[in-house]
């Protein structure tokens, strides 16, 4: 008896190293960095993974791969822009970017090979401030201090044991239960004022502190006099 094909299936759609990055980012997003393998990655893509060596050259290749997937995915600045305004628009775009891929952060700052988008992201941010009159000294120290933030603000959200506002309000109600108030009256006091508000989501601090250092960045003669201070 002939063999029937199956018409309906649909054709699988040709390997290349785009589909093989972003199946590895979706790999990582849904089980963790130390999940992904070349094996595993094979596996997801139904293929040998012999086969994902004709597309990287290996799992360095690969993490080097999906660490320059994320950062093409961060708003860059554009050139002539207002510098603060870019840089919230950078900051803002990179939590988004580390809030999809919770497993970016330690790469984003540890990888050594970095990519076209890398590149670009780094050259836009620094060209942003050096056009706004930043020193090259100043320049480097305000890309620092503002990814520290980013990154520690990120790395800061992902270890808290909750996500909601309703998982908030139930870690401040345990902590509340077992805090003498009269002993500690500040912190009592900003669990209730505070963190058990309805609403309460810890995501909405990084703004406030992402402007109070554009701010600071900001004032008359921040830009050359701390450079200047260093030397």
């Amino acid at each position: 008896m002939a063999t029937q094909i199956d018409r309906s299936a649909k054709p699988r759609s040709p390997l290349s190293r785009e589909r093989v990055l972003r199946a590895a980012m979706d790999l990582a997003d849904t089980a963790g960095i130390e999940s992904l393998s070349m094996r595993r990655l094979g596996q997801a893509l139904g293929v040998e993974a012999m086969s994902l060596y004709n597309h990287v050259a290996g799992k360095d290749d690969l993490l080097d791969g999906i660490t320059d997937v994320v950062f093409s995915e961060i708003a860059v600045p554009s050139g002539g822009a207002d510098w603060k305004a870019a840089m919230r628009l950078r900051a803002l775009s990179a939590r988004e970017a580390l809030v999809r891929h919770p497993w970016a952060s330690s790469l984003m700052q540890s990888r050594t090979r970095p990519g076209p988008a890398t590149l670009r992201h780094h050259n836009s941010v620094i060209g942003s401030l050096r056009e706004a009159g930043f020193t090259i000294a100043m320049a480097a120290h305000a890309f620092s201090v503002i990814d520290s933030y980013i990154y520690g603000f990120a790395q800061q959200q992902q270890n808290l044991t909750y996500a909601t506002a309703e998982e908030s309000a139930e870690v401040a109600q345990n902590i509340l239960r077992q805090l003498p108030a009269e002993q500690y009256p500040y912190l009592a006091e900003m669990i209730t004022e505070h963190a058990m508000k309805p609403g309460y989501d810890y995501g909405k601090e990084f703004e406030l502190g992402l402007n109070l250092i554009l701010d600071g960045l900001d004032r008359p003669g921040v830009r050359t006099d701390m450079a200047r201070r260093r030397r």
